[in-house]
Order: C-alpha cells, then sequence, then structure tokens
C-alpha cells in the first residue's frame, strides 16, 4: 500500500492533465475489474460485479487530478507568469518550487509585494533559470504541479497531492478486496474535480447509478489555533453529513454507520461549511443519486505537505469494503 501511495503521488496530473495518473490506476487494477473504459474527458470507468437479486448500482468516484498552475505568458527576461488550475492559495505559492510535464522545475516567486501583503496570483511567475523568452522551455498553456516528496513518518503519511491520491488508494484497495456483492459497483477514477466536479458529473451520467459515492479527503481541525476541533486525524474515516456540494442521503449515511459499526470501525460525522466533492455532482446526476461521501482526515489541504494518518485510510478501505459487500436498504 505504501509503494502504491508513493507512485500515486510523485505521478504528475493537475486538472485537465491526469492521463499519467490514469495509466498508472489501469495497470494496477486491470486485472481485477469486469470491464472497464475510458470516456471523452478522460475518467476511468471500472465495473466489478453483476447486479444480483436485492443489489444496487453503486458508483464509488475518487478524482485522480491535483492543484496546480499554468503559463498564462513569457516575458522578454524568461519569467513564466501563472494562473491557477483548482484551489491554489497564494499564501502557499511563495518561494515553492513546481515541476513542468516534461521535467523543467523551477522556483514560484511574486513580483511587487507591497507592505507584506500577499500578493494576488497574477503577481506569481516561475523562474526555470532562463535568460530569454526564447531560452524558456516551457510556454504559454503549459500546466505546472507543485514539488513535495513523500515522507513516511511512522503512523502518518506527508507529501504533495494526498488529495485525492488518497481516494484513489482507497477506491483501488477496495476494488482487490472486494469478493462477493450482491451489487453492481462501479468504480470511477474522475478527472477536473479540482475545477468543478467535471469529470464526476459525465460519468455519473453514463453509469447511472442508484447510489453515488465520493472518496476524498476533508479538512481535519486537530492543529492549534482552529475553533471547532471536529475533524481529528487518526479518529477513523469520515462519513459525509454536509459539505458546500451536498446534503448526504440520510438512509444511505445510516448503511454507512450501520457498516462501520458491524465492523467495529471508528468512524467521525463530516460537516464542513464549504468545499465539495464528486458526490456533490453524481447527486445532481439524471433525476438525482442518493449519495455521500467517505473522506479521511487530512491536514494542511492544498499545500505541498497534505498530511493523513495511515490508520484512518486502512479504516476507510475496510469500511467501504464492508459496505458494498453487503444489501443496503433505506
Amino acid at each position: 500500500m505504501k509503494n502504491l501511495i508513493e507512485k500515486l503521488v510523485n505521478t504528475f496530473g493537475p486538472s485537465g492533465y491526469e492521463s499519467r495518473v490514469r495509466d498508472l490506476i489501469l495497470e494496477t487494477i486491470k486485472d481485477d475489474v469486469d470491464e472497464y473504459r475510458i470516456d471523452a474527458l478522460g475518467n476511468l470507468i471500472t465495473r466489478k460485479g453483476t447486479l444480483k437479486e436485492g443489489g444496487k448500482r453503486i458508483m464509488v468516484s475518487a478524482h485522480m487530478d491535483e492543484i496546480g498552475l499554468m503559463v498564462t505568458h513569457v516575458d522578454e527576461q524568461g519569467f513564466a507568469y501563472v494562473t491557477n488550475l483548482g484551489g491554489v492559495r497564494p499564501l502557499n505559492c511563495m518561494s515553492n518550487r513546481v515541476v513542468f510535464a516534461d521535467g523543467t522545475e523551477g522556483m514560484l516567486c511574486a513580483r511587487d509585494m507591497e507592505n507584506g501583503k500577499i500578493p494576488s496570483m497574477d503577481k506569481y511567475y516561475v523562474d526555470t533559470g532562463a535568460s530569454s523568452r526564447e531560452d524558456c522551455k516551457v510556454k504559454i498553456g503549459d500546466p505546472a504541479v507543485f514539488v513535495g516528496r513523500f515522507v513516511d513518518m511512522g503512523d502518518k503519511w506527508m507529501s504533495k497531492t494526498m488529495d485525492d491520491r488518497i481516494g484513489c488508494l482507497i477506491g483501488i484497495e477496495a476494488l482487490k478486496a472486494l469478493k462477493d456483492s450482491p451489487n453492481e459497483v462501479w468504480f470511477v477514477f474522475s478527472v477536473q474535480e479540482e475545477v468543478g466536479l467535471r469529470g464526476a458529473k459525465t460519468a455519473a451520467y453514463g453509469v447511472d447509478p442508484e447510489i453515488g459515492i465520493a472518496l476524498d479527503v476533508t479538512l481535519c481541525n486537530d492543529t492549534p489555533g482552529l475553533v471547532e476541533r471536529n475533524l481529528k486525524l487518526g479518529a477513523g474515516p469520515c462519513i459525509k453529513a454536509k459539505d458546500g456540494s451536498l446534503i448526504g442521503t440520510p438512509w444511505l449515511n445510516n448503511a454507512l454507520y450501520d457498516a462501520a459499526e458491524r465492523a467495529g470501525i471508528p468512524y467521525q460525522i463530516e460537516v464542513l461549511r464549504g468545499a465539495g466533492t464528486d458526490a456533490g455532482a453524481i447527486t445532481l446526476t439524471r433525476s438525482g443519486v442518493p449519495s455521500s461521501a467517505i473522506s479521511v482526515t487530512c491536514r494542511y489541504v492544498h499545500t505541498p505537505s497534505e498530511m493523513v494518518d495511515v490508520n484512518d485510510v486502512k479504516q476507510a478501505i475496510k469500511l467501504l469494503t464492508v459496505f458494498l459487500e453487503g444489501k443496503i436498504e433505506k
């Protein structure tokens, strides 16, 4: 499991450019699924099992994309100005390194810093060491991601892109562990979640599920200075009651609570004031889909040093597997 997550987080895959991540996942799971396809947007859509009496058609979705940057122009001195791909915070940009698809690295800096104020995104540029526009190795439209190496801290892992390669890991491991189920389970590895839940929307339309489950990270509140200390690292996976894109379907959440209790899995109930996951897109598909999410708490989300608890990840895999193995009743 550790080797796989290290490969996943180190694979280049900002929003709209997820093909390398998709290739890695497909190579990992292709012998464990009954069918797979890649849709027009680039989602990897796989099926495991066939519908049996009393079963449901379930879509489980984890997004492959990571936040990143894209070059808007290169000036005469060879500095590459950038805009954000997804939820990049200007505060987290200063003096961080980024890497482009071809392996070119650079330092992310900002011009016109005034009185210690945080610069807006249009002030940021990447210094690749070029001395002129002609000498610069990157061009307009080139995407980049943050550099943040994987660190094994014992019970915790730290790296860039835990959001949402951890969700991908949970989906992969549950897919492999799922042996017998009355349900037809569609494991989807989606694109462009960070820029508006786009991949899950088209994938759900194609799958037409009866139940939707997103796999993602969620904001952790257990660090100094935070008031609402309701979600903690190491306290178990989270079952989503609400976020900015979804109210978790009550009867479905009850089924998830029941699965956790049957398996002796500690869990947390997640209520977020904002943000969203693929479940928000799935639930609005066609005539509506009862949906929820299984989340893993993560410190320092959308930075190059996101941190999760290994035990939360293992328990999330177990929770998802137990849930998918049984009949799901309202």
